[in-house]
């Protein structure tokens, strides 16, 4: 299962952090035995329930993790250190920002729906608990947990803003 999320995945590589790198790759695993997947299915299952767009999940993640990693580039570039951005905690973050889609969505007859769990309990909820099983550190943890909607009310790091934006760029371009 690990090589398999390595292929499908391999912006985890880019993760310096040894013990995140890890965590992001058993985050993945536990994800999948517990929502019934096989690692190949994160090429299948869509990114969006809303919108037929023709992009996987793994098509999504991989492009919220470069366009997070690009803006972390530019911040670098431009900035300095005026404007730090932790990478690792940034890049184990877009890598799980939409982890809990796995238990969130199911496939039944060929077609992909909310699952009964999912229809209770939205993704960043699914996906925070997944990675904090799995020892995750809370940084990474606000990210997932903050990432979308749920987020709003509450001041988000810089790192979950910037992951925020990415993910909301990916899909209101797709939605149309």
């Amino acid at each position: 299962m690990r090589e398999e999320i390595l292929r499908i995945f391999p912006e985890i590589g880019w993760i310096e952090d040894e013990n995140l790198r890890e965590g992001v790759i058993r985050t993945y695993e536990r994800a999948l035995r517990e929502g019934g997947w096989a690692p190949a299915d994160m090429e299948r299952i869509p990114f969006t329930l809303l919108k037929e767009t023709g992009l996987s999940y793994a098509d999504h993640v991989r492009a919220v993790t470069r366009i997070s990693l690009r803006v972390y580039e530019t911040f670098a570039e431009v900035f300095g250190n005026r404007v730090p951005l932790r990478r690792d905690v940034l890049l184990a973050g877009a890598l799980l920002h939409d982890v809990g889609k796995l238990l969130e969505i199911e496939e039944r007859d060929g077609v992909f729906q909310k699952s009964p769990g999912g229809k209770v309990l939205r993704h960043p909820f699914s996906g925070v608990a997944l990675a904090y099983a799995e020892g995750l550190p809370p940084e990474v943890l606000h990210i997932i947990g903050t990432h979308s909607k749920e987020g709003d009310p509450h001041p988000r790091t810089p790192e979950g803003a910037v992951i925020h934006h990415a993910d909301f760029t990916c899909f209101e371009t797709v939605r149309g």
